[in-house]
C-alpha cells in the first residue's frame, strides 16, 4: 500500500465542494430555526434543573436549625473570597456552593469545631475548579483567605472522593448561568445591552448566594429575576413588566419568579445602601483564626481522638491523619 493510499484512509468522505461553498454544513442560516433549536435546549435545561439542586425541604432544615445556616454562610463567604483571589469564574463559585448544598441534604456533617464544613468547603471549591478551571492551583495553595484550618492533600482527595459519591458523580449541574444569556436576548432583542444585563446579573446572583431563602428558587427562576434586576439599571429596559417573563421559556413560573425577583431586589437594594461603608476599607481582609485546643479536645466523627492531629502552624490549624507523609 503507498504512502498515498494510507493519507486516503484518513481523510473524511465529503465533497470537498461542500466544503468550501461558503456555508457551514449541517447548519440552518434560518435565525428562526436556531431560535427554535435553542428554545428548545432551555427547555431542557427547565425540566431537568431539578436533578441538580436539593431536596425542596432543604430550606426548612436551616430554618428548623437542623442544618446550621451561619455554618453554610461562612463556607460560602470562603468560597467567594478564594474565587475572587484566585481570579477563578463566577461559575466555579456557584458550582461550589452547589455540590455543596446537595452534599449536605443528602449526607450529614460531624458536629464539631468546624474544620467538617471547612474540609466540605475545599474539596468542592477543588472539584468545581478541575470542572471549570484552565489552570488550578494546588490543594495547599486553594486553602487561602482566611481558613481556619490547613488540610493535607491526601485528606481533602479522600473528602472529594466522598462528595463525588454522593452526588453520584453528576458535577456538570445546570445553574442560572444555562439561562442568563437566554434571559437577556429575551428581554433586549436588539442586543444593545445584552453584555451588561449578563455582567450585571452575574454579579447580583454571586452576591446572593449566601442567602439562604434562594434554596427554594430553581436556577431557571434565579437566572430570570437577576436579568430583571440588572435591567432596573437600564432606563430602556426599566419597563419591561417582570410578569411577562413567564413567556421567555415554556416551564417557567411565574410565581417563582416574581418572589425571587422581589427578594433580590430587596437584597440589592440592602447592599447598595451598604456600599459606602465598605468601600472605606479597601484591601482589608479579615481572617478569623482558630484557637488551639488540647489534644484531648481534638477529635474526628468517631470514637478515636488519635483520627487527626493537629499542629499549629502560620496560625492556623494544620490538620493531618495518622497515615503517612503530608504528600
Amino acid at each position: 500500500m503507498s504512502y498515498s493510499d494510507c493519507l486516503s484512509d484518513l481523510l473524511c468522505g465529503e465533497d470537498s465542494s461542500d466544503i468550501f461553498s461558503g456555508e457551514s454544513p449541517g447548519c440552518s442560516t434560518d435565525l428562526e430555526s436556531h431560535d427554535f433549536v435553542e428554545e428548545s435546549s432551555i427547555a431542557s435545561f427547565i425540566e431537568d434543573e431539578r436533578n441538580f439542586v436539593p431536596g425542596f425541604d432543604y430550606l426548612s432544615r436551616f430554618q428548623s436549625q437542623s442544618l446550621d445556616a451561619s455554618a453554610r454562610e461562612e463556607s460560602v463567604a470562603w468560597i467567594l473570597k478564594v474565587q475572587a483571589y484566585c481570579g477563578f469564574q463566577p461559575l466555579t463559585a456557584y458550582l461550589s456552593v452547589n455540590y455543596l448544598d446537595r452534599f449536605l441534604y443528602s449526607r450529614r456533617l460531624p458536629q464539631t469545631d468546624g474544620w467538617p464544613w471547612q474540609l466540605l468547603s475545599v474539596a468542592c471549591l477543588s472539584l468545581a475548579a478541575k470542572m471549570e478551571e484552565p489552570l488550578v492551583p494546588s490543594l495547599l495553595d486553594l486553602q487561602v483567605e482566611g481558613a481556619r484550618y490547613i488540610f493535607v492533600p491526601r485528606t481533602v482527595r479522600r473528602m472529594e472522593l466522598l462528595v463525588l459519591s454522593v452526588l453520584d458523580w453528576r458535577l456538570r449541574s445546570i445553574t442560572p448561568f444555562s439561562f442568563t444569556g437566554f434571559f437577556a436576548c429575551k428581554l433586549d432583542p436588539t442586543g444593545d445591552y445584552i453584555g451588561f444585563l449578563i455582567s450585571r446579573a452575574t454579579e447580583i446572583i454571586l452576591s446572593n448566594i449566601k442567602e439562604a431563602s434562594f434554596l427554594k428558587y430553581r436556577p431557571s427562576s434565579i437566572a430570570a429575576a437577576a436579568i430583571l434586576c440588572a435591567a432596573n439599571d437600564i432606563p430602556n429596559l426599566s419597563l419591561f413588566n417582570p410578569e411577562h417573563a413567564e413567556s421567555w421559556c415554556d416551564g417557567l413560573s411565574k410565581d417563582k419568579i416574581i418572589s425571587c425577583y422581589r427578594l433580590m431586589q430587596d437584597l440589592v437594594l440592602d447592599n447598595s445602601q451598604r456600599k459606602p461603608t465598605k468601600v472605606l476599607l479597601p484591601q482589608i481582609r479579615v481572617t478569623i483564626r482558630a484557637r488551639t485546643r488540647s489534644s484531648g479536645s481534638d477529635s474526628s466523627s468517631t470514637s478515636s481522638s488519635s483520627s487527626y492531629k493537629r499542629r499549629k502552624l502560620n496560625n492556623c490549624l494544620w490538620v493531618d491523619d495518622d497515615k503517612g507523609s503530608s504528600e
